[in-house]
């Protein structure tokens, strides 16, 4: 038997291919910094959280996983989906919370290694087309709710639905703080201007310095104006060992999120996987993957880790770049450690805002209003699961919106038959 991650040592010994992964793992490490910060904030969590998962889990998908560029760790729905399977349970950044997100990142591993042992990737690849893009729509309005306090600088808790954040917001918009509207607003503009340089410098890291520095010129010129709240102070770069907690109650308790999480999880992997191996002619074997992608998450349970999946931005940052193996993957997950050594003392100096700031560009990206238009002209099949995927996402928990619109197009085509 051969292991998956002997079959990229042979291009190893190819002149320039160990210097163009490790200068890839460099600019990934780089990248993740801030995503890390952002998602794990997105998910409830303490922010080294999302760090950790850019970790353990993206050395093993790139040992055990089957695609030869893409990145694991911390992904935008899967965070945003673990905020809202876990938060009936427990309150969101207490210990009993952290145990929950530790154990439902063990739960879905070890569904996505028996999926993978049970050769079924193709089910997962089935998943509708419009129910991925309707349920990133929503995803992407709920995002941008949940962190209008933050950006505000509004101290509120986080309630249960959209409708009822907004509801909460409205009456204490008279308490908005200048300074982090300030800060949030002018960290989306450079992010947004800063796109162009993306190739030789991360421009959501451009946009975390810009937003972080202008709130302490705020402060420094405007010593009135009240602090803005900032991130925790982060422990250090390394993950700390955990346990899952696998007791009768915890685990029926998870039983629900975790399908939905397991089922969500696959499909983006899958869908990114399938498309950096079709750009680079290479072959796939999904039930591989969701092995990688299993085994993944099962580490980081052990380490710290929330649930982890492929991501959109750092694979696709992880291809420009100019990587070539899954080396590339390996040396980011390193250098992120050695890069945090260094700055996770400077923590407590970047503001929620800025954070709120760094999570409406990643909304932005989700919402791929285009596709949407395209699905609603050219598949008239496709409309009805949209619509039902995007409502539930926005009026449901996300699990329901993701059940009903599978249900939804099933319907919809058996009735077309």
């Amino acid at each position: 038997m051969q292991w998956p991650f002997m079959r990229w040592l042979p291009e190893w010994r190819m002149p320039g291919t160990v210097r163009a992964d490790l200068l890839a793992g460099l600019t990934g490490a780089v990248v993740v910094l801030p995503q890390g910060v952002a998602f794990a904030t997105l998910a409830g969590l303490p922010p080294q959280y999302g760090l950790y998962a850019a970790m353990a889990p993206c050395i093993v998908a790139a040992l055990f996983g089957s695609s030869r560029l893409m990145v694991t760790g911390p992904a935008n729905a899967i965070s945003l989906t673990t905020m809202a399977v876990i938060a009936p349970l427990a309150a969101a950044g207490s210990p009993q919370y952290v145990g929950l997100v530790l154990t439902l990142s063990f739960l879905v591993g070890l569904m996505q290694v028996l999926l993978g042992l049970a050769r079924v990737g193709d089910l997962v690849e089935r998943v509708p087309h419009s129910v991925v893009v309707g349920f990133t729509g929503g995803a992407a309005v709920l995002i941008i709710i949940n962190q209008l306090p933050a950006a505000l600088g509004i101290a509120l808790p986080r309630a249960p639905s959209a409708w009822h954040q907004l509801q909460a917001l409205a009456p204490h918009l008279g308490q908005l703080q200048l300074p982090a509207l300030l800060a949030s607003a002018l960290t989306v503009a450079t992010a947004l201007l800063a796109r162009p340089l993306n190739r030789w410098v991360p421009a959501m890291l451009v946009a975390l310095l810009v937003g972080a520095l202008s709130a302490k010129l705020v402060a420094w010129l405007a010593p009135a104006w009240p602090r803005l709240s900032t991130v925790q102070a982060l422990p250090g770069p390394l993950p700390p060992l955990s346990w899952p907690d696998l007791s009768v109650d915890t685990v029926r308790s998870l039983f629900g999120a975790t399908l939905v999480m397991t089922l969500l999880a696959l499909t983006e992997a899958t869908a990114i996987a399938k498309a950096v191996a079709r750009q680079y002619h290479d072959t796939l074997d999904g039930n591989r993957e969701f092995i990688g992608q299993g085994l993944a998450n099962l580490v980081g349970s052990f380490l710290s880790s929330m649930p982890a999946s492929g991501s959109f931005n750092r694979s696709a940052v992880n291809t420009e770049a100019g990587a070539r193996t899954p080396l590339a993957a390996i040396s980011a997950a390193l250098f992120l450690v050695i890069i945090l050594g260094g700055v996770s003392p400077l923590a407590t100096h970047l503001p929620l805002a800025v954070v709120a700031g760094l999570l409406f560009v990643v909304a932005r990206g989700l919402f791929d209003l285009p596709e949407m238009r395209r699905l609603w002209r050219d598949e008239p099949l496709e409309r009805v699961p949209l619509l039902v995927t995007l409502a539930g996402t926005l009026a449901l928990s996300l699990e329901w919106a993701i059940l009903l619109g599978i249900t939804s197009a099933l319907l919809v085509r058996r009735a077309a038959r």
